[in-house]
């Protein structure tokens, strides 16, 4: 939002944000938060990072706009300036990153009274971390061939299967759940719930990665039983829900509160700096022209989806969820992992060097951060499935055999 647009009250919220954050920076963890939320592990790092959310979000930078029944702050038109200022002022990430930015929109879009009520004001808190159970072993990009059953029994469900890829599972106290109650209906069978994750039925088993971290985990679900009163939206509805979710995880939604991070714009001066820090051949790489060529190609790269995504915030030109902000998923996630590349390049034959090497750049973040970026092109659908989205719903084009 452009700041010669805001009004006196939109201006003086944002003073506000920019002071506060300022003034209530947290600390320093006694080891590094790993680079992003789905890798924390550690129960120190997620106490930390809890109690950061709860802190930003007592100080109306989380749920700014939402209705007080639940648990907003009441406001019109200052969640935008608040997130905006979160990104800018470089403070640690908010743990509870599933909550926010997809359990509340499905509730606000799909969710009961009470249900919005119940679940919303402990999200913003983090006293409640939500995970997501989508994904199967054999239902990944084809999300619609899950196996996970849920069969009703009087006033609950039952459910017998098994997640994957499941962030934060090991913290989680609520899971968003996709169940198939018809498996004769393929679209039609499907059905949405909110699952405890303390029911005895549960059990979690952690995933390690070639970055030697474990976020991601597998979920194992042995007649665990939910109450119909968790069932989010009509039977049979889950996939019109889920596809609800998947937009705002792909980027298209509007959530309460930023996850903060690095921005592109940060990590590609970043970039830039590295390559000026880097000397090879008596010079720095910046120095040489081919290098100095690719660098400025990928921050063109980086400028331009950064102005396209300020073109979602205009509704006339964004054509909905499923034009401009759609595209976010893929140019998003892209860009991050060529950043990394490029960034690896750079460095040469010493970006090999890892994580805790006293000899590595920046301490191994690139290539552990580039190993990273694989979680971006792949989850919430990978970016050959976003492109296949794009084509058909968004441009029209007919649907491959």
């Amino acid at each position: 939002m452009s700041e010669t647009r805001l009004n006196n009250e939109q201006q003086e919220f944002q003073e506000f944000c920019r002071r506060w954050l300022g003034e209530n920076r947290p600390g320093p963890t006694k080891t590094p938060l790993p680079q992003a939320a789905y890798e924390v592990v550690d129960e120190e790092h997620r106490i930390y990072l809890s109690e950061w959310q709860a802190k930003c979000y007592q100080a109306g930078l989380i749920a700014t706009d939402l209705p007080k029944e639940y648990g907003g702050h009441g406001h019109t038109g200052l969640q935008q300036i608040a997130s905006a200022e979160v990104h800018r002022a470089k403070v640690p990430y908010f743990i509870n990153w599933i909550g926010l930015g997809m359990t509340v929109p499905t509730l606000l879009a799909h969710g009961t009274e009470d249900q919005k009520k119940t679940f919303l004001p402990p999200i913003f808190t983090a006293e409640h971390i939500w995970c997501q159970g989508f994904s199967e072993p054999g239902a990944g990009s084809d999300l619609a061939s899950l196996q996970t059953s849920a069969e009703k029994q009087g006033d609950h469900w039952v459910i017998n299967g098994s997640k994957v890829w499941t962030s934060l599972g090991h913290f989680a106290q609520w899971m968003l759940l996709l169940a198939r109650d018809d498996k004769h209906n393929k679209y039609g069978g499907i059905t949405y719930f909110l699952a405890p994750m303390a029911d005895p039925g549960i059990t979690v088993k952690p995933i390690h990665k070639m970055t030697g971290e474990s976020g991601f985990n597998e979920v194992f679900l042995d007649q665990v039983k939910i109450g119909d009163h968790l069932r989010v939206d009509e039977i049979g509805a889950g996939w019109k829900v889920a596809m609800s979710t998947l937009t705002s995880e792909r980027g298209a939604g509007v959530g309460v509160g930023a996850v903060a991070g690095e921005s592109p714009r940060l990590v590609m001066q970043q970039v830039i700096n590295l390559a000026k820090d880097t000397i090879r051949n008596g010079k720095s790489v910046w120095d040489d022209p081919i290098w100095r060529d690719r660098l400025m190609k990928m921050y063109e790269r980086t400028e331009a989806a950064i102005q396209n995504a300020r073109r979602t915030k205009v509704k006339a030109i964004n054509g909905g969820a499923m034009r401009i902000p759609l595209q976010s998923k893929v140019s998003g996630s892209e860009i991050s992992q060529e950043l990394h590349h490029l960034a690896l390049g750079v460095l040469g034959l010493s970006s090999s060097l890892y994580t805790r090497d006293t000899h590595a750049a920046d301490d191994g973040k690139w290539a552990l951060g580039y190993m990273n970026t694989y979680t971006g092109t792949i989850s919430g659908g990978s970016s050959e499935i976003q492109r296949n989205i794009l084509g058909e719903r968004v441009l029209g084009m007919p649907k491959t055999k």
